[in-house]
């Protein structure tokens, strides 16, 4: 095999939202077997027209195999899974018929994982997080030993029915929970790769975890509250140290658990501060009338430090009021 040909694998997209839809359309381009799994409008425009990318070098179009059934496609060597935390249960009929017994699963989601401390020494390590794991009904669905993490650094959102605004950004961190270098972990990294994707191996996926929630569980969380951009948000006198202070609450629970982020507050904070009015993906669906991520981004973050023994006041404020106003619009 050539040095830079990647094996062959079959992948799933389950949830074929934007960046669903954009990583599936550049696998496909790159000649990858993928298939998308979509619904409504999306998946129509995706079965007639194609996966439409519209980025600031133009626009392309990218024929794509897409359905709602997974039992039309079977199981698969890989899902890309990018539904909503909250949505993996309700996501369970439609990810079984894509598992085999040796089917990886690369959890490329926002927030605290599910499997935060399985196979952890460290205490807490028999901790099953409620808000996330409900009843236990994630992990019995996903067995932790199939999932390969993934943080995602890429700007996509919806413009219509299977258009797709794509933003590159730092690309797609990929890591095995355990933190072994293993042949799956750098197959799927050169398929991605292949497919036009930076994407960098770490030995230590929760701490680049909890190093984008150091963002996550702040600027999202108060984005609720203000709706204002991440600039202006962090630049404001009375909201910078607001969520300044979240962070550096985020960075304690984080090197409680035995992650250390990789990134200091101060550096987060003037990244933030260059970024105007962009909108965080939870002001985003909030404006858009959809469910918000409050369960990975906040409400798993503290149950981490219950377990771990941080206070994290500020966190658990903005956490209350940031949960009441969902609940009140009804997006909870």
């Amino acid at each position: 095999m050539a040095a830079d040909t990647p094996t062959r694998l079959r992948f799933a997209v389950l949830g074929a939202g934007a960046i669903g839809t954009w990583i599936g359309a550049a696998l496909a381009e790159s000649g990858a077997d993928v298939t998308l799994v979509a619904r409504g409008a999306h998946l129509d425009a995706l079965v007639r027209d194609g996966a439409r990318l519209v980025s600031a070098d133009g626009e392309r179009t990218v024929p794509v195999r897409a359905v709602q059934d997974t039992g039309q496609v079977g199981p698969v060597d890989v899902v890309i899974l990018a539904v909503k935390v909250h949505d993996v249960v309700a996501a369970g009929p439609a990810l079984q018929g894509l598992l085999g017994p040796d089917t990886t699963v690369v959890a490329a989601q926002n927030g605290v994982p599910y499997w935060q401390f399985h196979g952890r020494a460290d205490d807490g390590a028999s901790t099953r997080l409620e808000s996330i794991d409900p009843g236990g009904a994630v992990s019995a669905l996903l067995p932790p030993e199939r999932i390969l993490g993934c943080v995602v650094y890429l700007g996509a959102s919806i413009l219509a029915p299977g258009v797709v605004a794509t933003r590159p950004e730092a690309g797609l961190i990929l890591g095995e929970p355990d933190g072994t270098s293993s042949p799956r972990l750098e197959q799927v990294a050169r398929a991605l790769e292949h497919a036009g994707f930076p994407v960098r191996r770490t030995a230590d996926i929760r701490a680049e975890i909890w190093t984008k929630l150091m963002g996550n569980a702040s600027i999202n969380l108060v984005s609720v509250l203000t709706r204002a951009g991440l600039g202006t948000m962090v630049n404001d006198a009375g909201t910078g140290p607001i969520v300044a202070t979240l962070m550096r609450e985020v960075v304690e629970i984080a090197g409680a658990a035995g992650a250390r982020p990789q990134i200091s507050v101060d550096e987060r904070l003037r990244i933030t501060a260059r970024l105007g009015d962009h909108k965080s993906s939870t002001l985003q669906d909030l404006e858009a009338g959809k469910r918000l991520e409050l369960d990975a981004l906040g409400a798993a973050v503290i149950e981490v430090a219950d377990a771990v023994g941080v206070a994290a006041p500020m966190l658990r404020a903005v956490y209350a009021l940031a949960d009441l106003q969902a609940r009140t619009l009804g997006l909870r």
